[in-house]
């Protein structure tokens, strides 16, 4: 039988320790915070099913990028920006399919939706779907998930300032669209 010396004298062992299974980080972030990104694609994207695909397309593709990833990234604002930009992306695929589509199709809420959303979120949700993409993405980070200016600012890719002024803006016109004041 071999003796360590090290382990004697420390009291611990001298192989090095194992390295956290970043898997384990991955699942507890999906269980933590997968319910609240699929509704900040929601209000994005306007529909659940598609939501959930960008939300699982946005894991999928943390999970690839693991071992790529130094230890000091901070994955829960990684995941929220891959959300952002896959909501973006979609929103874009419909604009471009809007150009070649004869008439708009008119909004169809599920009966689930319309069970849960009163009249007034129903407006403000309809209202919110009228702005521009950076405007909704600043109040849904700042106000739906309550995040801080400057987690907003990194998830955006944008300063302070812009967050700031970005949400004054579109609280403004909220207010103007539903009569009511900032």
């Amino acid at each position: 039988m071999e003796i360590n010396i090290v382990s004697v004298l420390t009291g611990r062992s001298a192989d090095p320790p194992e390295p956290a299974d970043p898997t384990e980080d991955l699942t507890a972030l999906f269980r933590d915070h997968h319910a609240g990104l699929v509704r900040l694609a929601l209000l994005m994207v306007g529909d659940r099913p598609t939501a959930e695909d960008v939300v699982q397309d946005a894991f999928t593709a943390l999970h690839r990028r693991m071992p790529r990833l130094g230890p000091d990234v901070r994955l829960l604002p990684y995941v929220r920006a891959s959300v952002l930009n896959g909501c973006r992306m979609v929103l874009r695929r419909r604009k471009l399919a809007s150009r070649f589509r004869p008439e708009p199709e008119p909004a169809v809420w599920s009966a689930e939706a319309a069970v849960l959303l009163s009249e007034d979120r129903r407006e403000v949700f309809a209202a919110l779907r009228t702005l521009p993409r950076r405007q909704r993405e600043a109040l849904a980070l700042r106000y739906f998930l309550e995040l801080s200016e400057a987690e907003t600012a990194e998830v955006m890719g944008v300063s302070r300032g812009t967050v700031k002024s970005t949400t004054s803006r579109a609280l403004a016109a909220l207010a103007k669209k539903l009569g009511g004041t900032p």
